[in-house]
């Protein structure tokens, strides 16, 4: 990004000074109104308000910052209004300096402060003044206290859309939600491709690749662990803490004092806030205390520092709860399908996401450029969890995605004050496919029908009927019946051929288990079943290792068949012990190991790439017994997801497997790009190119030249030299 010499409105002399003068004068008009209307407050003399006005503000500017940096944890726990239950303590003990003042309990005092803060906001915007102006003045003195250094590689943000496919990144770009964006390409500083996704279209499998350089073995947004009997969720901290234990090798993407903001992982990051890994008892102390500032401090400290954010939030909030109500109702007077449920919880949740978490990041951001931070790496949440409930390209929605470019465009501008240079890189994790949920187009849950196939009886809350929620599981619709049919595909047929000429069998399992009931919920004796959007995982939780075709037909001979003929269905992977990894689809198999194909191969639809990406997740120590994917339908390209989504990702089949990609043209390159690990190892070769030292993992908490390697490394060392002198007597 060329660093322009005009430093915006912010910059411009005198607008600080009418700024103070009119907040000042407003001040005073408020107080003299409080004064009139509001009970136990009261101005004796005419000039009171003006001092107060004064007072107040050299309070809100000068000393609450200040108080802040002790206060924050008040400040974030309640979203910001623990900051003006704390300002109104202070406006009462203003009052006591001022004779004549009363303000006689700290609810009236919270009053002339949310006052007293709506007025700075109003007068703010009377002058055209942007929020991130008021945090660029006061970042001015401290951004020229960092000098430029001349021998300073250039810095590099990396900005994550979640969820974003490269075909709606272009049309938002074209029609006008990401302006900003849009302005780059026109002026040609930056370029738009597309990437290749994983099988697992999600952020988990994305940002690990993306961060570590490795996604091996993270199956899902969320799978089962056999060993331990246990569901792995990468939402869930400790999870989170687990797969970068797993991944890391102290070479991340952000390693050497990068900043990690709302993610999931660190990436090897020294400063790290709001990221899910960073926030378990399980992370190493190391790391606990290298990372602990920035984890209650960085972004919070600048957001709430001033008040008027914490008033800008709730209005905000509000509104964003508003147009999400609007927008639920005229879906259901316009009967748009498919859609879910928006109503329980979700109208007040939608804010965390859309609003307060973008925006506690982007001013997180801000101080990392400041600070002169070599590389940051965020992820904006809010377009995932509106196209979760939406859709993708819906007014609503794309609404969410333009406020997203404003906050992009803010960053932009504020690479002016920074004391290095800064690139901008935007990119999603994955993208989203539409369609209508498989719960809600078939009658039951893919949990359900696995029970129903393995024999497990059925679940009576299926047979009621309404519209699924977004929130829970959903009810019914039409009950779904004649796809499963017997015979109804060739490859059904052919697997309940070789069942009967193998005879039948009962279902027996080892006597030392005998599908006993584990701390993770069976849908079926010995059988269970996760869920992560567009695919599902069936795991039997009784038998060791990976459960091959052959004994799954022994135990329960009616799953294989019945899934593959499944209208909802697209393709089922499974070990078999003749072929190895085979793909089963309703009209053919794919032998992954030979590449060999019989009938229609299952895997046409979903791309050149799907057999190799199919048969890496094959290899991982934990791929399910069964993964089952979706049916995508190429003429309307949607496909029907296991949660109850309109907009979800996970799987393969449409835009959710074709993320997009905005780089700098200076940068060389990236070509084709096909899965994260490769995108890792692009972003990798930018910062190498831009003169930024290639990390060594010195000190990391695990990898090749950890203290835990070393140690491991010294024990191998002497137990083979035990073993030698063994040997020689």
């Amino acid at each position: 990004m060329t660093r322009r010499t005009e430093r915006g409105r912010v910059l411009q002399r005198g607008r600080t000074t009418a700024r103070v003068l009119l907040t000042w004068a407003a001040g005073t008009v408020v107080l003299v109104l409080l004064d009139a209307r509001l009970p136990r407050f009261e101005l004796a003399s005419w000039w009171q308000p003006p001092l107060m006005a004064l007072l107040l503000g050299l309070l809100t500017a000068v000393v609450w910052p200040l108080v802040m940096r002790v206060a924050l944890p008040v400040a974030f726990l309640t979203l910001g209004l623990g900051s003006f239950l704390l300002l109104g303590v202070a406006t009462l003990g203003v009052s006591f300096l001022v004779p004549g003042v009363v303000v006689e309990r700290v609810g009236t005092g919270v009053a002339v402060a949310v006052g007293m803060a709506a007025v700075s906001g109003v007068v703010s915007s009377l002058l055209a003044i942007d929020d991130d102006e008021l945090f660029f003045r006061r970042a001015r003195r401290r951004a020229r206290r960092s000098a430029e250094a001349p021998g300073q590689p250039p810095g590099v943000l990396f900005l994550q859309i979640d969820a974003l496919s490269h075909d709606t990144a272009r049309r938002a770009v074209r029609d006008g939600s990401m302006p900003n964006v849009a302005a780059w390409l026109r002026e040609g500083s930056h370029a738009l491709t597309s990437w290749h996704t994983d099988w697992s279209s999600q952020t988990g499998a994305a940002v690990s690749g993306i961060l570590f350089g490795s996604n091996h073995d993270v199956f899902g947004f969320r799978w089962y662990e056999k060993e331990r009997d246990r569901l792995v969720r990468v939402s869930h901290p400790e999870d989170a803490a687990l797969v970068e234990r797993r991944l890391s090798d102290g070479r991340g993407l952000l390693a050497g004092g990068g900043a990690s903001r709302g993610n999931l992982f660190t990436g090897d990051a020294q400063h790290v806030s709001l990221t899910m890994s960073s926030l378990a008892h399980v992370v190493p102390a190391r790391s606990r205390r290298a990372r602990r500032l920035d984890r209650v401090g960085s972004g919070y400290y600048a957001y709430f520092a001033d008040p008027v954010n914490a008033l800008r939030t709730l209005a905000v909030s509000a509104v964003d709860i508003g147009r999400e109500l609007v927008a639920a109702a005229r879906e259901r007077r316009d009967d748009v399908r498919p859609r879910v449920s928006r109503g329980g919880l979700w109208p007040l949740l939608r804010p965390g996401t859309t609003v307060i978490a973008r925006d506690v990041v982007v001013f997180a951001l801000l101080e990392d450029m400041l600070a002169g931070r070599p590389v940051a790496y965020a992820d904006f949440l809010g377009y995932d969890e509106a196209g979760h409930h939406a859709g993708l390209e819906r007014a609503d929605v794309l609404a969410v995605l333009r406020t997203i470019d404003q906050q992009i465009g803010r960053l932009h501008r504020a690479a002016a004050l920074a004391p290095r240079r800064y690139h901008l890189v935007c990119l999603s994790d994955h993208g989203l496919t539409q369609g209508e949920a498989f719960e809600a187009r078939f009658g039951e849950t893919v949990e359900s029908l696995v029970g129903r196939l393995c024999g497990a009886a059925p679940d009576p809350r299926t047979a009621s009927s309404g519209p699924p929620t977004s929130r829970g599981p959903a009810d019914g619709g039409w009950q779904f019946g004649a796809a499963l049919g017997e015979g109804a595909g060739p490859v059904a047929r052919r697997l309940r051929a070789r069942v009967r000429a193998a005879g039948h069998h009962d279902h027996e399992l080892p006597r030392e288990t005998g599908g006993a009931e584990g701390p993770v919920p069976r849908v079926a004796p010995g059988v269970v079943v996760t869920v992560s959007g567009h695919t599902a995982s069936v795991s039997f939780a009784d038998l060791p290792g990976r459960v091959p075709l052959e004994e799954i037909e022994r135990h329960w001979p009616d799953l294989l068949p019945g899934l593959v003929d499944h209208a909802g269905i697209g393709f089922l992977l499974v070990q078999s012990l003749e072929h190895g990894p085979v793909v089963l689809g309703r009209e053919g198999i794919h032998r992954l190991a030979t590449g060999q194909v019989v009938g229609s191969d299952p895997l046409a639809p979903y791309g050149e790439h799907a057999a190799a990406l199919v048969a890496r997740v094959s290899d991982f120590p934990h791929c399910p017994d069964v993964v089952v994917n979706s049916a995508w339908d190429p003429a309307t390209d949607e496909a029907s997801p296991f949660e109850p989504h309109v907009g979800s990702h996970g799987g393969l089949g449409g835009p959710q497997q074709h993320a997009f990609l905005v780089h700098p043209r200076e940068f060389a390159p990236p070509g084709e790009v096909v899965g994260a690990e490769q995108l890792h190892r692009v972003f990798r070769g930018w910062l190498t190119d831009l003169g930024h030292p290639e990390p060594d993992g010195a000190g990391a908490d695990v990898g090749p030249n950890s203290a835990t390697a070393r140690r491991r490394g010294a024990a191998d060392a002497a137990a083979g030299a035990g073993n030698r002198t063994v040997t020689s007597r």
